[in-house]
Protein backbone atom coordinates (compact mmCIF):
# COMPACT_ATOMS: atom_id res chain seq x y z
CA UNK A 1 0.00 0.00 0.00
CA UNK A 2 2.38 2.86 -1.28
CA UNK A 3 1.86 6.12 0.10
CA UNK A 4 0.78 5.92 3.15
CA UNK A 5 -0.95 8.89 4.73
CA UNK A 6 -1.08 8.99 8.59
CA UNK A 7 1.69 6.61 9.06
CA UNK A 8 1.75 6.40 12.86
CA UNK A 9 -1.80 6.22 13.37
CA UNK A 10 -1.31 3.15 10.32
CA UNK A 11 1.26 1.67 12.28
CA UNK A 12 -1.19 0.92 15.05
CA UNK A 13 -3.31 -1.00 12.69
CA UNK A 14 -1.57 -2.90 9.99
CA UNK A 15 1.98 -4.09 9.02
CA UNK A 16 4.14 -3.01 6.19
CA UNK A 17 6.62 -3.97 4.70
CA UNK A 18 8.69 -4.03 1.44
CA UNK A 19 11.35 -6.56 0.12
CA UNK A 20 13.72 -6.30 -2.84
CA UNK A 21 12.86 -7.76 -6.34
CA UNK A 22 15.15 -10.32 -8.42
CA UNK A 23 18.13 -8.08 -9.28
CA UNK A 24 17.23 -9.06 -12.95
CA UNK A 25 13.90 -7.16 -12.58
CA UNK A 26 15.34 -3.90 -10.92
CA UNK A 27 14.90 -2.09 -13.74
CA UNK A 28 11.31 -3.06 -14.29
CA UNK A 29 10.17 -3.17 -10.15
CA UNK A 30 10.48 -0.67 -7.45
CA UNK A 31 9.68 -3.69 -4.73
CA UNK A 32 7.15 -5.86 -3.55
CA UNK A 33 5.04 -4.64 -0.74
CA UNK A 34 3.25 -6.66 2.08
CA UNK A 35 0.45 -5.53 4.30
CA UNK A 36 -1.32 -7.78 6.69
CA UNK A 37 -4.15 -6.72 9.40
CA UNK A 38 -5.90 -8.25 12.39
CA UNK A 39 -8.71 -5.83 13.36
CA UNK A 40 -11.36 -8.99 14.80
CA UNK A 41 -13.31 -7.37 17.59
CA UNK A 42 -12.26 -4.04 16.14
CA UNK A 43 -14.03 -1.27 14.13
CA UNK A 44 -13.04 -1.28 10.71
CA UNK A 45 -10.07 1.02 9.57
CA UNK A 46 -10.01 3.35 6.40
CA UNK A 47 -6.56 4.04 5.42
CA UNK A 48 -6.42 6.82 3.04
CA UNK A 49 -2.95 6.44 0.39
CA UNK A 50 -1.33 9.22 -1.79
CA UNK A 51 -0.53 7.34 -4.31
CA UNK A 52 3.05 7.11 -6.52
CA UNK A 53 3.36 7.88 -10.44
CA UNK A 54 3.49 4.07 -10.30
CA UNK A 55 1.56 1.12 -11.71
CA UNK A 56 1.08 -1.54 -8.78
CA UNK A 57 -0.50 -5.35 -9.15
CA UNK A 58 -1.92 -6.45 -5.97
CA UNK A 59 -3.25 -10.00 -4.30
CA UNK A 60 -5.76 -10.29 -1.29
CA UNK A 61 -8.38 -12.98 -1.27
CA UNK A 62 -11.19 -11.74 -3.61
CA UNK A 63 -9.33 -8.96 -5.49
CA UNK A 64 -6.18 -9.76 -7.72
CA UNK A 65 -6.00 -6.52 -9.93
CA UNK A 66 -3.62 -4.08 -11.84
CA UNK A 67 -3.68 -0.72 -10.89
CA UNK A 68 -3.22 1.92 -13.30
CA UNK A 69 -1.82 5.22 -12.02
CA UNK A 70 -4.59 6.65 -9.97
CA UNK A 71 -5.08 10.70 -10.78
CA UNK A 72 -6.12 11.16 -7.25
CA UNK A 73 -6.26 9.94 -3.61
CA UNK A 74 -7.60 6.84 -2.85
CA UNK A 75 -8.66 4.70 0.45
CA UNK A 76 -8.87 1.02 1.19
CA UNK A 77 -11.06 0.11 4.44
CA UNK A 78 -9.60 -2.92 6.34
CA UNK A 79 -11.65 -5.13 8.41
CA UNK A 80 -11.24 -8.57 10.44
CA UNK A 81 -7.85 -9.77 8.81
CA UNK A 82 -6.40 -9.98 6.04
CA UNK A 83 -2.96 -10.12 3.80
CA UNK A 84 -1.97 -8.21 0.83
CA UNK A 85 0.68 -9.06 -1.34
CA UNK A 86 1.22 -6.07 -4.04
CA UNK A 87 4.03 -5.45 -6.41
CA UNK A 88 4.89 -1.34 -7.19
CA UNK A 89 6.58 -1.37 -10.70
CA UNK A 90 9.40 1.34 -11.69
CA UNK A 91 7.73 4.52 -13.63
CA UNK A 92 7.43 3.36 -17.03
CA UNK A 93 8.26 -0.55 -15.76
CA UNK A 94 5.18 -2.49 -16.60
CA UNK A 95 5.27 -0.66 -19.88
CA UNK A 96 7.26 -3.38 -21.55
CA UNK A 97 4.67 -6.26 -19.90
CA UNK A 98 1.44 -4.41 -20.62
CA UNK A 99 2.36 -4.06 -24.16
CA UNK A 100 0.25 -1.01 -24.48
CA UNK A 101 0.64 2.61 -23.71
CA UNK A 102 0.07 2.84 -20.19
CA UNK A 103 -2.05 6.02 -20.06
CA UNK A 104 -4.86 3.40 -21.48
CA UNK A 105 -5.12 1.92 -17.89
CA UNK A 106 -4.41 5.31 -15.86
CA UNK A 107 -7.18 5.33 -13.27
CA UNK A 108 -8.53 2.27 -13.87
CA UNK A 109 -8.07 -1.38 -12.67
CA UNK A 110 -7.79 -4.64 -14.74
CA UNK A 111 -8.32 -8.23 -13.54
CA UNK A 112 -4.38 -10.02 -13.56
CA UNK A 113 -5.60 -12.22 -16.00
CA UNK A 114 -6.73 -9.22 -18.65
CA UNK A 115 -2.88 -8.74 -19.27
CA UNK A 116 -1.65 -12.31 -18.16
CA UNK A 117 -4.44 -14.97 -19.90
CA UNK A 118 -4.74 -17.88 -18.09
CA UNK A 119 -1.16 -17.75 -16.81
CA UNK A 120 -2.55 -14.55 -14.69
CA UNK A 121 -5.08 -16.85 -12.79
CA UNK A 122 -2.67 -19.07 -12.14
CA UNK A 123 -0.02 -16.14 -10.72
CA UNK A 124 -3.21 -15.41 -8.46
CA UNK A 125 -3.77 -19.05 -7.20
CA UNK A 126 0.15 -18.83 -6.10
CA UNK A 127 0.35 -15.96 -4.16
CA UNK A 128 -2.69 -16.40 -2.40
CA UNK A 129 -1.73 -20.03 -1.28
CA UNK A 130 1.88 -18.97 -0.54
CA UNK A 131 3.24 -17.28 2.69
CA UNK A 132 5.04 -14.34 2.31
CA UNK A 133 8.72 -15.38 1.65
CA UNK A 134 7.46 -17.85 -1.43
CA UNK A 135 4.98 -15.12 -2.91
CA UNK A 136 8.15 -13.21 -3.38
CA UNK A 137 10.06 -16.49 -5.12
CA UNK A 138 7.17 -17.03 -7.27
CA UNK A 139 7.02 -13.73 -8.12
CA UNK A 140 10.58 -13.09 -9.23
CA UNK A 141 10.26 -15.96 -11.16
CA UNK A 142 7.27 -15.13 -13.11
CA UNK A 143 8.04 -11.74 -14.12
CA UNK A 144 11.62 -12.74 -15.07
CA UNK A 145 10.41 -15.15 -17.47
CA UNK A 146 8.12 -12.32 -19.19
CA UNK A 147 11.06 -9.19 -19.07
CA UNK A 148 14.04 -10.80 -20.30
CA UNK A 149 14.99 -8.42 -22.64
CA UNK A 150 15.89 -4.55 -21.65
CA UNK A 151 13.49 -1.76 -22.73
CA UNK A 152 15.99 1.20 -22.98
CA UNK A 153 13.20 3.51 -23.25
CA UNK A 154 12.03 2.50 -19.68
CA UNK A 155 15.09 2.75 -18.04
CA UNK A 156 15.56 6.27 -19.62
CA UNK A 157 11.91 7.10 -18.82
CA UNK A 158 12.79 5.35 -15.08
CA UNK A 159 15.76 7.44 -14.88
CA UNK A 160 14.05 10.83 -15.02
CA UNK A 161 11.44 9.57 -13.03
CA UNK A 162 14.58 8.65 -10.13
CA UNK A 163 15.92 12.63 -10.52
CA UNK A 164 12.49 13.86 -10.67
CA UNK A 165 11.73 11.85 -7.29
CA UNK A 166 15.04 12.46 -5.39
CA UNK A 167 15.42 16.48 -6.19
CA UNK A 168 12.78 18.24 -4.83
CA UNK A 169 14.18 21.29 -5.98
CA UNK A 170 13.22 20.14 -10.08
CA UNK A 171 9.90 21.93 -10.31
CA UNK A 172 10.10 22.26 -13.96
CA UNK A 173 9.43 20.32 -17.12
CA UNK A 174 11.43 22.30 -19.42
CA UNK A 175 14.33 21.58 -17.27
CA UNK A 176 13.83 18.23 -16.64
CA UNK A 177 13.56 17.98 -20.71
CA UNK A 178 17.10 20.29 -20.59
CA UNK A 179 18.88 17.83 -18.27
CA UNK A 180 18.04 14.71 -20.12
CA UNK A 181 18.59 16.49 -23.87
CA UNK A 182 14.86 15.78 -24.94
CA UNK A 183 12.50 17.79 -25.97
CA UNK A 184 9.35 19.12 -23.93
CA UNK A 185 7.07 17.48 -26.34
CA UNK A 186 8.84 14.29 -26.13
CA UNK A 187 9.24 14.07 -22.94
CA UNK A 188 5.30 14.37 -22.53
CA UNK A 189 4.87 11.85 -25.28
CA UNK A 190 7.57 9.32 -23.67
CA UNK A 191 5.25 9.77 -20.07
CA UNK A 192 2.07 8.98 -21.58
CA UNK A 193 3.28 5.83 -23.36
CA UNK A 194 5.37 4.39 -20.39
CA UNK A 195 4.09 5.94 -16.95
CA UNK A 196 0.73 6.90 -17.79
CA UNK A 197 1.02 10.41 -16.94
CA UNK A 198 2.86 13.36 -17.85
CA UNK A 199 5.91 14.61 -16.57
CA UNK A 200 4.42 17.74 -15.05
CA UNK A 201 1.83 15.41 -12.97
CA UNK A 202 4.76 13.29 -11.82
CA UNK A 203 6.37 16.42 -10.96
CA UNK A 204 3.55 17.55 -8.95
CA UNK A 205 2.42 14.21 -7.11
CA UNK A 206 6.20 14.08 -6.01
CA UNK A 207 5.84 17.28 -4.29
CA UNK A 208 2.80 16.79 -2.90
CA UNK A 209 4.67 13.17 -1.08
CA UNK A 210 7.83 15.99 -0.30
CA UNK A 211 5.00 18.10 1.33
CA UNK A 212 3.40 15.46 3.26
CA UNK A 213 6.57 13.62 4.27
CA UNK A 214 8.09 17.05 5.72
CA UNK A 215 4.50 18.14 7.57
CA UNK A 216 4.23 14.48 9.13
CA UNK A 217 7.69 15.54 10.88
CA UNK A 218 6.13 17.99 12.58
CA UNK A 219 3.53 20.84 12.55
CA UNK A 220 6.25 23.73 13.33
CA UNK A 221 7.27 24.76 9.50
CA UNK A 222 7.96 27.71 7.26
CA UNK A 223 5.09 27.16 4.92
CA UNK A 224 6.04 30.05 2.66
CA UNK A 225 9.53 28.48 2.69
CA UNK A 226 8.45 25.35 1.98
CA UNK A 227 5.57 26.02 -0.87
CA UNK A 228 8.68 28.63 -2.69
CA UNK A 229 11.25 24.85 -2.12
CA UNK A 230 8.74 22.76 -4.04
CA UNK A 231 8.13 25.19 -7.03
CA UNK A 232 4.44 26.71 -6.06
CA UNK A 233 4.41 30.37 -6.40
CA UNK A 234 2.83 30.93 -3.05
CA UNK A 235 1.43 28.95 0.21
CA UNK A 236 -1.80 29.40 -0.91
CA UNK A 237 -0.93 27.35 -4.42
CA UNK A 238 0.82 24.66 -2.03
CA UNK A 239 -2.31 24.47 0.58
CA UNK A 240 -4.80 24.60 -2.55
CA UNK A 241 -3.04 21.73 -4.31
CA UNK A 242 -2.18 19.18 -1.27
CA UNK A 243 -6.25 20.40 -0.17
CA UNK A 244 -7.59 19.20 -3.29
CA UNK A 245 -5.46 15.71 -3.37
CA UNK A 246 -5.02 15.06 0.54
CA UNK A 247 -8.24 16.01 1.82
CA UNK A 248 -6.86 18.40 4.36
CA UNK A 249 -4.73 21.82 4.55
CA UNK A 250 -1.34 20.91 5.00
CA UNK A 251 -1.09 22.70 8.52
CA UNK A 252 -3.99 20.26 10.07
CA UNK A 253 -2.67 17.30 8.78
CA UNK A 254 0.94 18.17 10.17
CA UNK A 255 -0.97 19.02 13.80
CA UNK A 256 -2.79 15.28 12.80
CA UNK A 257 0.81 13.52 12.81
Amino acid sequence: MPGILNARTAQQKFRFSNTAPATALAPFVAHYWLVGWDLRGQDPYEQHVLPYPSVNMTFTVGRCRIAGVPKGRFSEVLRDTGRVFGVRFQPGGFRPLLGAKVSSITNRFLPVDAVFGAAGRDLADAILAADDSTAVAIMNTFLTERVSEPDPTAEVVTAIASRIATDPGLTRVDELASEFDIGVRRLQRLFADYVGVGPKWVIRRYRLHEAAARAANGADLDWVRLAFDLGYSDQAHLTRDFTAIVGIPPARYARAQ
